[in-house]
């Protein structure tokens, strides 16, 4: 919502801002109307705007690498917490109750994250209704903080299991590292003050279109139509900072995927 939300106050700002320049215009005395004054208006405007062209490129170049990172890093912790799964199933039976711990770990991520889709089934999870989407979380913290302390003390009778378990113990540190990733990754928000320069010039943009620009519909038109394009390309920077919402939200199925993994191979041991 707050995506649609700035980009319909980026809207209205610039629609406002060429309003306020065809008002001003009318009241201009004629030697302000002069065809040097206009040159040199075009002039300040041409430099206004590849400036804000460059600026806004690279504000929408960052918003798509933090998003895609974002993406990226929720990948490479679905895969981490399906290869841990897999080290516990290869050391037997008395790791079951670990995978379980762990495949309510995941549920429950899955559950919380995306609170919109179908919930998780054939798995117990805690509530998830008061957790947040993004960010760090107690009661996962403690869920994950339960299956590391479950690995560190599993019984290790021979040098195999030894040797099992300290793979398993690496695995479990990897996915604390993927997992502290993922919510550095939701950390990550649009800079403010870089955004708000680039509103003003694009409304001191829109003023000096204002002041220059002959007085009929189509000039209108012309106009809203560019407003409406530079909006767009607002909600679209916003949209990615916030990767876990709106329309380019990442998706949940490498975690689905991750969790289908587990209760498969549990399925067949």
């Amino acid at each position: 919502m707050i995506e649609f939300i700035s980009a319909l106050v980026v809207f209205m700002l610039l629609c406002a801002s060429s309003a306020a320049g065809l008002y001003i215009q009318r009241r201009l005395r004629d030697e302000h109307r002069s065809q040097a004054t206009v040159q040199l208006l075009q002039l300040v405007i041409g430099m206004l705007v590849t400036f804000a062209a460059l600026v806004l490129g690279l504000l929408t170049n960052s918003a798509s690498i933090t998003h895609g990172q974002a993406n990226q890093d929720r990948a490479r912790y679905a895969m981490q917490l399906t290869q841990l799964d897999l080290c516990l199933r290869n050391y037997g039976r008395e790791t079951e109750a670990i995978r379980q711990d762990l495949r309510s770990y995941t549920a429950a991520v899955i559950a919380s994250t995306w609170p919109g889709e179908s919930a998780p089934t054939g798995v117990t999870y805690p509530n998830t209704g008061r957790m947040p989407r993004t960010g760090e979380d107690p009661t996962l913290a403690e869920m994950m903080n339960k299956i590391g302390v479950g690995i560190h003390g599993l019984n290790q009778a021979d040098g195999f299991h030894a040797r099992l378990a300290e793979d398993c113990l690496n695995d479990y540190r990897t996915v604390l590292r993927a997992r502290a990733a993922v919510i550095e990754d939701t950390q990550k928000t649009i800079p403010i003050p870089f955004y708000g320069i680039l509103v003003f010039w694009l409304m001191i943009v829109f003023a000096s279109f204002g002041l220059c620009s002959p007085r009929n519909w189509l000039v209108l038109i012309a106009i809203i139509m560019s407003a409406v394009s530079l909006s767009s390309v607002f909600f679209v920077i916003f949209d990615l900072f916030r990767p876990y919402r709106g329309v380019f939200g990442i998706s949940s199925q490498t975690m689905r995927d991750a969790l289908a993994h587990m209760m498969e191979a549990s399925t067949a041991l």
